[in-house]
């Protein structure tokens, strides 16, 4: 899936270039992008020696076939509203269009209460949510009691949004949760690898976060309470800015996201620290649909979902996220291009 890994040159050119300041640089990447996407494409179709084994779509098998027997069930495919969950949303509506089904998103609904209540209303039949983010915020089950085994959380998320008369599919590869990051030249100065590493330091450390952080049992109240860690300070911070506040040393520490595109466009830059008590829980991707849609829908509903998601790895979705949080590309064409390289649509 990986764009950089096909350029001749290496990674290192890929990111610079990416990165580049010059407008005309930057339309260079977009082009060579784009080329490379093509060819890569092109080839897995004409290679008859393919084994499948590709994780870039060279699988016959991965395609999506329309089946006409979908074309009369309508079906509304909603999001949250952030770059991770437009990017979901386009990937699932445009792969269940490809399965035959008559396809509508609504891809901005807001946080999760209410696209759950969008959910039970009817005006979607299904979106993105995130198994932590079930159980914690949807049903207010404690943090720590969160499974995590994704397979074990995926399960306990699945009997409380049935009691709702929802369901859920199986979770995705990656998991989204919040990280205590820092640059990783601070990281070697200060010898941490860990959360509980920072315990007779911390106090001298300056933590950023988004503003709910101060009352969240997975960001600064879990690690105080948690980890009986005492900061210098906390400053509540935009999302937009967490990695700015560490880049010009406003901050020690900030709370990151595992699936942040800037920790697959600038590897080795910053660390994240392992929550080796387990306090943030895993936030795996889970579809979340009303039975009634489930049922409506037939067997090729969940059987779509469940495919596109094989080849959606953690460094898969920090490269999705990255063109569309830094390199400003559109969702629609960045999941297009997703599915189209894994094979799944032509």
């Amino acid at each position: 899936m990986s764009f950089e890994k096909a350029l001749p040159g290496g990674q290192a050119w890929f990111r610079a270039l990416r990165r580049s300041p010059s407008p005309w640089l930057r339309g260079l990447f977009a082009l060579v992008a784009a080329l490379v996407l093509a060819v890569g494409v092109a080839a897995c179709g004409d290679d008859d020696d393919d084994d499948g084994g590709d994780d870039t779509g060279g699988d016959e098998s991965a395609l999506i076939e329309s089946n006409p027997d979908n074309e009369a069930v309508e079906l509304t495919i909603g999001s949250k509203n952030f770059d991770e969950q437009f990017i979901l949303g386009e990937i699932y509506a445009q792969a269940l269009e490809a399965a035959g089904y008559s396809v509508n998103t609504e891809l901005n609904l807001g946080s999760e209460v209410i696209a759950k209540r969008a959910l039970e209303e009817g005006e979607v039949d299904a979106y993105p949510e995130y198994t932590s983010t079930t159980l914690t915020s949807l049903y207010e089950v404690a943090p720590e009691d969160v499974p995590g085994d994704a397979t074990a959380a995926y399960e306990m998320a699945n009997a409380e949004l049935q009691t709702d008369g929802l369901t859920a599919f199986p979770p995705t590869p990656f998991t989204s949760a919040n990280a205590v990051g820092l640059l990783t030249e601070t990281a070697d100065e200060l010898g941490v690898e860990t959360i509980s590493d920072l315990e007779g330091v911390s106090q001298d450390l300056t933590l950023y976060g988004t503003t709910e952080c101060r009352q969240r049992i997975d960001c600064l109240l879990g690690l105080e309470a948690n980890y009986g860690l005492e900061f210098k300070g906390f400053r509540p911070v935009d999302p937009e800015l967490r990695y700015e506040v560490l880049d010009n040393g406003d901050a020690d520490l900030s709370i990151l996201f595992t699936t942040d595109g800037q920790l697959y466009t600038d590897p080795g830059t910053y660390a994240i620290l392992e929550d080796d008590q387990q306090l943030l829980p895993a936030g795996n991707v889970i579809v979340t649909a009303s039975q009634e849609a489930v049922d409506e829908a037939g067997e090729d509903f969940g059987a779509t979902i469940e495919k596109v998601q094989e080849n959606l790895t953690l460094e898969v979705m920090q490269e999705l996220n990255a063109r569309v949080s830094l390199d400003r590309e559109d969702p629609a064409d960045v999941a297009a291009d997703y599915l189209k390289a894994s094979g799944y649509i032509q």
